[in-house]
């Protein structure tokens, strides 16, 4: 894969990190965030290693093929060519494909609702290294992901109040810290849509449809920090679980009819 990495720090700035980090190991020993077993102290908590016990590193099940070349729903059997699901033939999926890092079971699936619902925001860097698991994809591993752009899938403002957190938004920040891949809060969920879980595909994706647009910038954006232009941009779309695909694919279709992106690849911790 490519990507930049982390942002290097000046070595003053190491060497006070490294004090930080050996006085936080006394007072908070690092456990793993699945079942709070001791793990070695560590100087920086860039891999999985760091945040995750072996036993629990063994129980997290990674996406591996085959699965649907659109959705990325994962299938027993001996597939050699790329196939697209029954799940979503005939569906109109406005991304170019979806790639998850996990199934949505075991430690993941229990991970994920601390995380949305406990409001343990610690957990956004443990999620984040998990994700970057996505980009070993085959279809990913050969660009230059330093070009593309992180973007989350946004919450409407009243659910993001609620929760006083985007999700999405957290891990894209998490992620670009650990490579070096820009991100960039572009979208906007500008109604709330009733709950989705006893729609169908079909339904789900009418009832999203004109539910995002692009977030306008704020007046001290435009002075000093401009939003970036997506026209031509190959975009990496997050969110923390994919189920139907409903959400990112209207949210793909305004980046791509709104923003003129060129690409938007789905990315998310795990596939429901």
């Amino acid at each position: 894969m490519s990507f930049p990495g982390p942002r290097p720090h000046p070595a003053l700035w190491r060497l006070a990190r490294s004090f930080v980090r050996a006085a936080e190991g006394l007072v908070f020993p690092p456990v793993c965030v699945a079942c709070s077993k001791p793990l070695p102290a560590m100087a920086e908590r860039h891999e999985e290693e760091n945040w995750f016990c072996k036993a629990c590193l063994e129980a997290i099940e990674p996406q591996v093929p085959p699965y649907c070349s659109k959705c990325g729903e994962m299938y027993d059997g001996a597939f050699t060519n790329a196939f697209r699901c029954s799940n979503c033939e005939g569906l109109k999926l406005e991304f170019d494909f979806a790639v998850a890092a996990c199934t949505a079971r075991g430690p993941v699936r229990e991970l994920i609702h601390r995380f949305k619902y406990g409001r343990r925001l610690h957990l956004r860097a443990s999620l984040a290294v998990l994700l970057r698991r996505v980009l070993e994809e085959e279809r990913l591993k050969d660009e230059d992901l330093a070009t593309w752009l992180l973007v989350p899938v946004p919450l409407h403002a009243e659910r993001e109040s609620d929760r006083e957190f985007n999700q999405s938004w957290e891990l894209c920040v998490r992620l670009a810290q650990f490579t070096g891949i820009p991100a960039a809060d572009v979208l906007e969920r500008t109604q709330p849509t009733v709950k989705q879980a006893h729609l169908n595909r079909r339904q789900r994706q009418e009832n999203l449809r004109g539910a995002f647009r692009l977030r306008a910038a704020r007046w001290w954006e435009r002075r000093w920090n401009p939003p970036p232009d997506l026209r031509g941009r190959k975009i990496l779309l997050v969110d923390d679980v994919l189920t139907t695909g409903s959400t990112t694919s209207e949210c793909a279709r305004v980046l791509k009819n709104a923003g003129g992106a060129e690409k938007v690849v789905v990315i998310t911790v795990a596939r429901g």
